[in-house]
């Protein structure tokens, strides 16, 4: 389900002889991530991008690569796939560099104003700036705390759909209470390829964290026998020859009843870590880096955080908002990367600078 890369721009420098010198190190390869290439790119500053996973598109890609979203400015509708897709396609006039695979390790600040950074991996940079666009940071999916069930992990146990075929005509149970379990409900209730032969949603109360247009949906579902909903939570189950064959459901009333499973999809959430990130000495909240909302720079001079790792009054969880912050967080750059240059706001529409940049002809206009 990884979107292909243009093999022009994948770990370009695997191979380099000492430390890369660049403009900016962006860590984290999301959507946000993505974008911010794209704003550097518009005032020339070329960027490398480190990311954890073995492929970009974030959250996106890792977990909900089919579901629609629909507040993408000007796309009704994409899935994570799509709008990872178009991302690189949209950066690639500028020839960024990826590092997939591989964590920030060390961040150390120079005499000269640069800050020295190495990878897991081995990958060392001299850059001038960095922006960190870890999402959640090293996200993990928060499990089901229930003795054993593990085994069953990617097999007939998941925390994230990446094949919704694998799920088609059978005893399907989803747990959890928030958007993505009800969407994925939905799907599998539906008719289509990917229709379940039964669909059980569990979740701890009747209230929801989901929309509420989704959870009357559910509930009109359930009221036409299409599908059931349980309150309550799984304390148990039973197997056979291997096989993860029924769920123990106990119920608020403590009453335990045992539903039959063949595949179970678990939505907690995600655990936030933020790994190595937490040493790098930065101003951090609740697991989120404080910045401020002129140039979204952390408390360390250099080093910006945009999209759903950073934190500020007002601050909205939002891909779009992701991406205005990467916009200011790339002219708030600018001064760093190019100290005697002066930063003029021009317009991709009538800019022949820009245009040049992005590898388009200027409109003539009469």
């Amino acid at each position: 389900m990884e979107p292909k890369l243009n093999p022009e721009v994948v770990d370009t420098a695997r191979s380099h002889d000492g430390p890369i010198e660049t403009d900016a190190v962006i860590v984290g390869a999301g959507p946000v991530g993505l974008f911010q290439v794209f704003e550097l790119g518009l005032l020339e500053i070329k960027a490398h991008i480190i990311d954890s996973l073995a492929y970009p598109g974030g959250q996106c890609i890792e977990l909900y690569p089919d579901k629609p979203i629909y507040d993408i400015p000007a796309v009704p509708v994409c899935t994570g796939k799509e709008l990872t897709d178009s991302l690189l396609k949209q950066i690639e006039p500028f020839g960024a560099s990826f590092h997939f695979g591989q964590e920030v390790s060390v961040v150390q600040k120079q005499d000269d104003g640069r800050f020295y950074v190495e990878t897991s991996k081995g990958t060392r940079f001299l850059t001038k700036t960095i922006f960190i666009a870890g999402g959640v940071g090293s996200f993990q999916p928060r499990t089901l705390k229930v003795d054993g069930i593990e085994k069953f992990e990617d097999t007939q146990l998941f925390y994230r759909v990446r094949n919704p075929a694998q799920f088609s005509g059978r005893n399907l149970v989803v747990i959890g209470g928030g958007d993505s379990a009800l969407d994925w409900t939905m799907n599998f209730v539906q008719e289509g390829p990917h229709k379940a032969e039964s669909v059980i949603l569990i979740h701890r109360r009747d209230g929801f964290r989901a929309a509420p247009a989704n959870v009357a949906k559910m509930k009109a579902l359930c009221d036409a026998y299409e599908m059931q909903f349980i309150v309550g939570q799984v304390t148990g189950f039973e197997e056979s020859d291997g096989r993860l064959t029924q769920l123990k459901v106990t119920g608020p009333d403590a009453v335990t009843r045992v539903v039959p499973v063949d595949m179970l999809l678990v939505f907690f959430g995600l655990s936030p870590k933020l790994g190595p990130i937490a040493e790098w000495g930065l101003n951090i909240d609740r697991k989120q880096i404080v910045v401020d909302t002129e140039k979204f720079q952390t408390s360390i001079p250099g080093i910006f955080a945009v999209g759903d790792i950073n934190t500020y009054p007002g601050k909205k969880k939002l891909i779009l908002s992701g991406f205005h912050e990467a916009a200011l967080a790339a002219f708030g750059a600018s001064p760093i990367v190019f100290p005697d240059k002066r930063v003029l706001l021009q317009y991709t529409t009538t800019s022949p600078k820009l245009h040049k940049v992005l590898g388009v002809e200027s409109p003539v206009f009469d």
